[in-house]
């Protein structure tokens, strides 16, 4: 059982069972994400990609941990922020049509049209990426909204950084999700940073604290942790279906590369990297 925080809206994740055949299939996909990203990034690098790219690799635990418990469908939603590509292949979206994307190529997911910070598959409930900071919340707020007042038994989920809990639009949307009871899952990667600025530098209390003041049952884990993810994710998405209302997951997750591609990363200590790929690998 895991530990929780915000003792008036407190909620423990239950220890989950996990076949072998569902442990396979999540290991799987977090190596699919891993190596899509680490394939992106020396291609980024030899400068074959347009605009800037925004890589996944080390919180591929949450994205899989969180999505293996939505169904591939538009019954259950995501909305991403510009670091989509993990959340993209968790839900079910095709790979190469997420490749061809992000290379502007008319048979890409999108049409080539929305490109690596804008991917979107409707098929499987990927509703969209945004590169506007905070913006999936509200967009998961009117999805769930949609699934409460046709009863279609659906769920939204809204994938967030660290930097975006500091947006209006945030807060916005967690007050009226509570308000109206809406099946809405705020889950918050917090890789330490909003782009180069440390979040001590921007941020007073704690995310999960904040979820709490709007009556929100929330819970802090280790986003690199595979079965805390998934067993958090479990029991909110469990509440929402059973018109509990919303919940808050706060993950902290690593960072493996820079906030995007080409940065010069001069904001992180020698070594941070080395050392969060050495503690806190989610594949190892």
């Amino acid at each position: 059982m895991r530990s929780i925080l915000a003792a008036s809206t407190r909620f423990e994740a239950e220890s989950m069972e996990f076949s072998k055949e569902e442990l396979i299939e999540a290991y799987t996909q977090m190596r699919l994400i891993r190596a899509f990203e680490e394939e992106l990034h020396v291609t980024a690098e030899a400068d074959n990609t347009f605009g800037f790219v925004h890589l996944y690799a080390g919180a591929e635990a949450c994205a899989v941990g969180v999505c293996m418990h939505l169904e591939p469908s538009m019954r259950d939603i995501i909305t991403s922020t510009h670091r989509a590509h993990g959340h993209f292949i968790a839900k079910g979206g095709d790979v190469r049509a997420l490749a061809l994307e992000i290379f502007g190529r008319a048979d890409g997911s999108g049409g080539g049209k929305g490109g690596t910070m804008h991917v979107a598959d409707w098929k499987v409930g990927m509703l969209g990426a945004n590169s506007i900071i905070g913006a999936s919340a509200p967009h998961a707020l009117g999805a769930a909204f949609t699934a409460k007042y046709k009863h279609t038994g659906g769920v939204a989920v809204a994938f967030g950084g660290d930097g975006a809990s500091n947006q209006g639009a945030v807060f916005e949307s967690m007050n009226f999700a509570k308000a109206y009871e809406l099946p809405v899952i705020f889950v918050l990667e917090d890789n330490g940073y909003a782009e180069s600025t440390y979040k001590s530098y921007t941020t007073a209390g704690t995310p999960s604290s904040r979820a709490s003041g709007f009556g929100i049952p929330s819970i802090s884990i280790d986003g690199a942790d595979f079965f805390a993810v998934a067993e958090a994710a479990s029991e909110s998405i469990e509440r929402a279906r059973a018109g509990r209302g919303p919940s808050f997951i706060h993950c902290q997750v690593p960072l493996f590369f820079a906030h995007f591609e080409g940065d010069q990363e001069t904001y992180r200590a020698s070594g941070e990297v080395a050392k969060l790929r050495a503690d806190r690998d989610c594949l190892t």
